[in-house]
């Protein structure tokens, strides 16, 4: 199963990355287009898709590679006691949130499904297929999260702890100094 879902993060990523390229590849026949005098239609609009998609498809593969932002002055006080609990706290919080985030957009999804809803652009795209990668990607944060809250709780150690295991050269200054000059 470890294997199966780290191939699932990972492919992620790629998804992820293949959208950044289509947004590049976008941009260069907008750019080409308006030097020959020639109109790729809806550029804007599918470029921004693209971005979306990008976006939510690298969500789980930068969770599970420590690259999403966290604040850890509050958890670095804390005995390993403590912070355990804390550490599960925040991932049950955030894999209910994206759970519910989750839902609501595939509601979403489904419902300009039904209606038929179209992008307002040149050509007119259906917008479930965008909204598609936001439900994909929102889901896969949902698994990520889960992923590591059973981790946590059996024990483990966090995906983004163990990508993020090496100490801030800040860190090991101020380190190096408390050793140096002791209180």
């Amino acid at each position: 199963m470890r294997r199966f879902l780290d191939g699932l993060y990972w492919g992620s990523g790629v998804v992820a990355c293949v959208f950044m390229t289509g947004i590049a590849i976008m941009i260069v026949a907008q750019i080409a287009g308006r030097m020959t005098g020639i109109l790729v239609p809806s550029a804007d609009d599918i470029s921004g898709y693209f971005m979306g998609a990008s976006t939510f498809f690298g969500l789980a593969y930068a969770l599970r590679r420590g690259g999403h932002i966290r604040v850890e002055l509050l958890l670095q006080r804390f005995g390993p006691g403590l912070r355990r609990v804390v550490e599960i706290w925040c991932l049950g919080v955030a894999a209910a949130l994206s759970a519910y985030a989750s839902w609501w957009c595939i509601f979403l999804t489904w419902e300009s499904f039904e209606l038929g809803d179209v992008s307002p652009g040149v050509v007119a795209i259906p917008l479930w297929l965008p909204q598609l990668a936001m439900c994909a990607g929102m889901s896969l944060l949902t698994v990520a999260f889960i992923d590591d809250l059973v981790t946590v709780l059996r024990r483990g150690r966090a995906s983004y702890e163990s990508a993020n295991s090496t100490l801030l050269e800040s860190d090991r200054l101020g380190d190096a100094a408390v050793a140096a000059n002791p209180p």
